[in-house]
């Protein structure tokens, strides 16, 4: 490489770092934290997730070890970058506004993402303060119906009892929709 677009590094070996001598081993250490840092900011970067879903994620990079990891995540909450109260409440929010679903399903989801118990219940408050479970169920129950029709036999209110427990309404809530449905059927 001895033409004009570069100098032979063989020429010069000792000079092929501008750092000072003691910053290598200073850049080295510097190294997995940046590394960790930046991989963080390209997982939030496609997708929000919990504090518990990206240090889970961060863990099995091979650089990272869990003190720089705690490290990054308190940066990255300082920043407001990581903050579960909030990404409970708006995983809450998006997923009842897309589907009705019921408490425990909810709880069930963000755990699985995660999220603690008492952030969990915190954010269900909230978004069952705005959207009454007796509403959601009775959407959920006027979709099953319109797909495949009123129950009319026992195996059909049981599949549509099935299907309501699923999305996580509570037994007793569904049960008193059903026997109103049931109602509804015999006066028509």
């Amino acid at each position: 490489m001895n033409g004009s677009r570069g100098r032979n590094l063989e020429e010069r070996p000792d000079e092929m770092d501008d750092r000072p001598p003691g910053n290598s081993e200073t850049r080295s250490a510097e190294q997995p934290s940046r590394k960790t840092m930046g991989a963080a900011l390209r997982i939030l970067a496609a997708r929000s997730c919990s504090e518990g879903e990206l240090r889970e994620r961060l863990t099995v990079k091979p650089w990272a070890d869990s003190k720089i990891i705690e490290s990054c995540i308190a940066r990255l909450k300082e920043l407001g970058y990581v903050n579960d109260d909030l990404f409970a409440k708006s995983y809450a929010s998006y997923r009842v506004g897309l589907k009705p679903l019921g408490r425990a399903r909810l709880a069930r989801e963000l755990a699985a993402r995660k999220v603690s118990r008492n952030r969990i219940d915190t954010a269900l408050e909230l978004i069952f303060a705005d959207h009454a479970e007796e509403t959601l169920i009775d959407r959920a129950i006027g979709r099953r119906v319109r797909t495949h029709g009123r129950p009319a036999d026992r195996a059909a209110a049981k599949r549509m009892f099935d299907h309501l427990a699923r999305l996580g309404f509570e037994y007793e809530l569904i049960s008193r929709k059903l026997r109103a449905l049931k109602a509804d059927n015999e006066e028509e």
